[in-house]
C-alpha cells in the first residue's frame, strides 16, 4: 500500500503584505476559494516556496499568507508533510502519517487550525526544529493547507549545512519503437544528498557510422535525494535500418555525471517481411539443386553391381601364361 499523495502546489501570485481585507472578486465554483502561500518579507517580494537552512539542532522561522477570497469564512488545517518524487518525477507529498523527515520537523505553534474571516488575509507563523542528529544535504518538505477536502502545498527547501555531494546513476536504458517514433526509456536515480536538476544528451553509433542524437537539454524534472524516477525521451534521429549502440549522459550542478548504455536494431518490417520470403524461397531453390548434384555425383562413383562384374569378366580375351618365349 502506497503511504503517498499527490497535493496541488500553490503557485498564485502573492498579495500585499497590508491587504487585511481582500477585495478581489470571488473565486469561481471550482476554486477553493483561498490560497496559501509564502508571506512576503521585509526584503523580498513574491517568493514561490520557502527556502530555509540551518545546521542540525537550530530552529528556523518562517511565515504562511493565507487568504480567503469568498463571503463565507474558511477553517483551513495545516501540516508538515515530506517531499517525494513520482514514478514519472513530479513533486508530491506524503501523508501526515507517513512523516518521517522534515515533515515532522514542522510546527505551527498553539494550533494547526486556522480560521479565516471573510475576504482576510491571515499570516501564520511556524517553525522548523533540525534535529542534532540530521544529516546534510537537501531535505525537501511542504507546508500542506486543507478545507474541505481540498489540499494546497508549498513547498519548503530545506538545506542542513554541512558536506553535500551531487551524484546519480542512469540505469536500465532500452529502446522503444522504431523510426520517428523511437523513444528512449531510462531510470534516474539520485545517489546524492542534494536536489539535482538534470540535463541530458544522447550520441550513438550504427555499424555504417555516426548515428543522429541529441544535443544537451535540461530535463523537466527535479531530482529529490534518494528518489527514483523513470523517463521516456524522443530518439528522432533513431536509424531506419542499423545496429546502433547509444550512450546516454546525464548532467547536473555540482559535478554529477553519469552514463547509460543500451543497442537496438533497426529493421523496416515492412521492406523486410517480402525480402526475408525471397531469400528464404532463393535458398531453398539452392539447396535443392545442390542436393540433386550430390546425388548425381553419388552415383557415378559408386561401383557396379555384382551380374555387371561377371559378365565384363566373361567378355575379356584369355592369355595363357606359360612363361615360354615366342
Amino acid at each position: 500500500m502506497r503511504l503517498a499523495r499527490r497535493v496541488r502546489l500553490a503557485v498564485v501570485p502573492l498579495l500585499a503584505a497590508a491587504a487585511l481585507a481582500y477585495a478581489g472578486p470571488a473565486a469561481g465554483a471550482d476554486e477553493p476559494g483561498w490560497t496559501a502561500e509564502p508571506a512576503a518579507g521585509r526584503a523580498a517580494g513574491a517568493r514561490p516556496y520557502f527556502y530555509l537552512a540551518g545546521t542540525p539542532g537550530s530552529v528556523l522561522e518562517d511565515r504562511l499568507a493565507l487568504t480567503n477570497t469568498t463571503d463565507q469564512e474558511r477553517t483551513v488545517t495545516l501540516r508538515g508533510a515530506d517531499a517525494y518524487n513520482t514514478a514519472d518525477g513530479a513533486f508530491a507529498v506524503r501523508p501526515a502519517a507517513a512523516a518521517a523527515d522534515a515533515g515532522s520537523w514542522v510546527a505551527f505553534g498553539g494550533s494547526a487550525t486556522v480560521r479565516i474571516p471573510p475576504r482576510t488575509r491571515a499570516v501564520v507563523p511556524f517553525t522548523v526544529t533540525v534535529p542534532p542528529s540530521s544529516p546534510p544535504g537537501d531535505h525537501p518538505a511542504a507546508v500542506v493547507a486543507t478545507e474541505g477536502g481540498r489540499e494546497v502545498g508549498v513547498r519548503v527547501h530545506l538545506r542542513v549545512s554541512g558536506p553535500t555531494l551531487a551524484a546519480l546513476t542512469v540505469e536500465d536504458v532500452a529502446v522503444r519503437g522504431k523510426g520517428a517514433a523511437a523513444r528512449v526509456a531510462y531510470t534516474l536515480v539520485n545517489r546524492g544528498n542534494v536536489a539535482l536538476a538534470p540535463e541530458l544528451s544522447l550520441t550513438a553509433r550504427g555499424r555504417f557510422g555516426e548515428v543522429p542524437g541529441r544535443g544537451s537539454d535540461p530535463l523537466p524534472v527535479e531530482l529529490l535525494p534518494g528518489q527514483r524516477v523513470e523517463l521516456t525521451e524522443p530518439w528522432p534521429g533513431a536509424p531506419v535500418f542499423d545496429h546502433a549502440s547509444l550512450t546516454l549522459t546525464v548532467t547536473a550542478p555540482g559535478g554529477a555525471r553519469a552514463e547509460g548504455h543500451a543497442s537496438a536494431w533497426f529493421v523496416p518490417w515492412g521492406i523486410a517481411g517480402p525480402t526475408g520470403i525471397g531469400l528464404l524461397g532463393l535458398g531453398a531453390t539452392t539447396a535443392a539443386a545442390l542436393l540433386l548434384v550430390r546425388r548425381h555425383r553419388t552415383r557415378r562413383d559408386e561401383p557396379p553391381p555384382a551380374a555387371a562384374q561377371a559378365r565384363a569378366r566373361a567378355s575379356a580375351p584369355e592369355h595363357e601364361l606359360t612363361g615360354v618365349p615366342r
